[in-house]
């Protein structure tokens, strides 16, 4: 009677997951390159500019108020609405679903966890580093704003940076980061500085951030970016360590127990020694057991009481006289035959 075990849902994901193909071998890891750093301390450079502007209230600060005034959204009121979707992009929750939902499909695919753990990795960042700026810093916006022409900092606030902003770079520019081809993150790269910029002027227009707030976002979320190549050793090793504990598990469920090394027997005695075996690659032919070894430990096989002796051991016998079975009609070479003669 043939017995199968039934599969849970996690099994037959597992095994969906074991028939896609393996991660593609040219897949294009981005490194911390002399091109690249050079872009990280650039950015660095202009993101402690912006802070130190806004601390000494500089003509930034002074920018700011005037563009509050301004009221973009009382300048240009048939685009608010569309803006209250757009701005949509820059928030973390709908916007992490749906870039997680993508990279998840792509692990699938491609049979490593990669893309899901850098995103993780870059959110992990992006609030450290975010949310302790905007504590550290208290900056209030401009509809709490108190005193005019100061910069509202240290009063409890937390709008510098903007945090839609840095999302919005981050988010999307993950997808750029784990492109396949360089041309492929190229264009990615141009499509998310383009959004990202956009939610964060979205965000002016609507009254909830400073114009120093966006660039300070903008500025921050590139940074992460930027610096993810750092991570790529920490995120191999988790990556290596989730799947040894997924093989583990997955052989504790099938009671699977890996087979234990051989451990030599010793011999009964009279049997024939068995012939040491080297291991392969040292140039020698592999050893083989005695014939006479295996016939004699066949199960089954009835021997005479007695010692007895392998095949290989015996001396050979060289049988005398002709292996020819004798034949009656014939007749010994170089003697004539008595044929009858025909009579006439």
């Amino acid at each position: 009677m043939r017995t199968e075990r039934n599969l849970t849902r996690l099994d037959r994901v597992f095994a969906r997951l074991d028939r896609e193909p393996e991660r593609p071998a040219h897949l294009d890891v981005p490194r911390m390159s002399r091109h690249r750093v050079v872009l990280f301390s650039a950015t660095l450079a202009f993101y402690l500019a912006i802070v130190v502007a806004v601390l000494v209230t500089s003509w930034l600060v002074r920018f700011d108020w005037q563009v509050m005034f301004f009221r973009p959204y009382q300048q240009w009121p048939e685009i608010h609405a569309f803006l209250d979707y757009w701005v949509v992009l820059g928030q973390r929750g709908p916007t992490a679903v749906m870039v997680a939902a993508w990279l998840g499909w792509r692990s699938w695919r491609q049979h490593t966890l990669r893309p899901l753990l850098m995103f993780g990795a870059a959110l992990l960042l992006l609030n450290v580093t975010v949310g302790a700026a905007k504590l550290g810093m208290g900056r209030l916006g401009p509809h709490y704003a108190t005193t005019i022409g100061s910069n509202e900092m240290w009063l409890g606030g937390d709008i510098f940076p903007s945090g839609h902003t840095a999302n919005a770079v981050v988010t999307w520019g993950i997808l750029a980061y784990l492109a396949s081809t360089p041309r492929t993150r190229r264009y990615l790269s141009a499509l998310s500085a383009v959004v990202s910029l956009s939610v964060g002027l979205t965000t002016v227009y609507l009254g909830t951030h400073w114009l120093s707030d966006v660039f300070l976002g903008w500025a921050a979320g590139l940074l992460i970016l930027l610096a993810l190549p750092w991570f790529e050793p920490l995120i191999a090793r988790v990556e290596a360590t989730i799947f040894s504990l997924r093989e583990a598990w997955r052989a504790r469920r099938t009671g699977i127990v890996p087979a234990p090394e051989p451990v030599a027997v010793p011999a009964p005695l009279g049997a024939p020694a068995m012939v040491q075996q080297r291991p392969a690659g040292e140039g020698d032919a592999p050893a083989r057991e005695p014939v006479g070894a295996t016939r004699a430990t066949r199960p089954g096989a009835r021997l005479a009481p007695g010692p007895h002796t392998a095949r290989s051991e015996r001396s050979p016998v060289t049988p005398a006289g002709s292996r020819r079975p004798p034949h009656s009609d014939r007749v010994p070479r170089g003697t004539t035959s008595a044929r009858p003669v025909a009579g006439g």
